[in-house]
């Protein structure tokens, strides 16, 4: 009967301790802290870095890490240099990058869909060439290229909207290029 009492007591303890430390607590919430804006870092300040596409008329092509801030200037060498030749009279090599960027060296600048002239205005996209899709802002040579390889396996684009089934295209790149095509 002593076993069973002694059982039972420590039955009621722990059943006890357990309804103690499960019990609802007071919590505060922590406070709200606005963001500081930092000052965008000079180039080799140790800051973020960006990515940037250096193609064209340059010795060594590609993709490049630059501390952020940098500017054109700063691609360019980073590639090796400019080609002998190659004239750089239409880039602004002063200015200041952004991350995503495609820097196009010694080739004609692409139509800026919008602007006025011949062949201005929405690009199609039925019958535009990987090398047109890529001039988009934020369209890549691969993004580019399955924009294409899904018009050529769905037989064109029956309106804009069908860019959201592209492989990569998500909402908010779509809205940026919904403008700037057409089917």
């Amino acid at each position: 009967m002593a076993a069973v009492g002694v059982v039972l007591v420590a039955a009621v303890g722990f059943a006890a301790q357990q309804y103690w430390s499960g019990r609802p607590q007071p919590v505060t919430a922590p406070a709200v802290v606005a963001p500081v804006s930092a000052p965008t870092p000079a180039p080799g300040a140790g800051g973020s870095r960006i990515v940037v596409d250096v193609s064209g008329k340059v010795r060594d092509p590609g993709v490049r890490r630059l501390p952020a801030g940098s500017r054109v200037e700063d691609a360019l060498a980073a590639a090796g240099g400019v080609r002998p030749g190659t004239d750089t009279g239409g880039l602004n090599r002063a200015r200041v990058l952004v991350d995503g960027e495609q820097v196009l060296v010694g080739a004609p600048a692409p139509p800026v869909p919008g602007a006025s002239g011949p062949g201005a205005g929405p690009l199609s996209l039925g019958s535009a060439t990987v090398d047109q899709l890529d001039g988009l802002p934020g369209v890549g040579p691969v993004l580019a290229q399955h924009i294409v390889d899904f018009r050529t396996a769905r037989g064109g684009f029956r309106s804009v909207e069908d860019l959201r089934q592209v492989n990569g295209i998500g909402e908010r790149r779509f809205a940026d290029l919904r403008k700037l095509v057409r089917p």
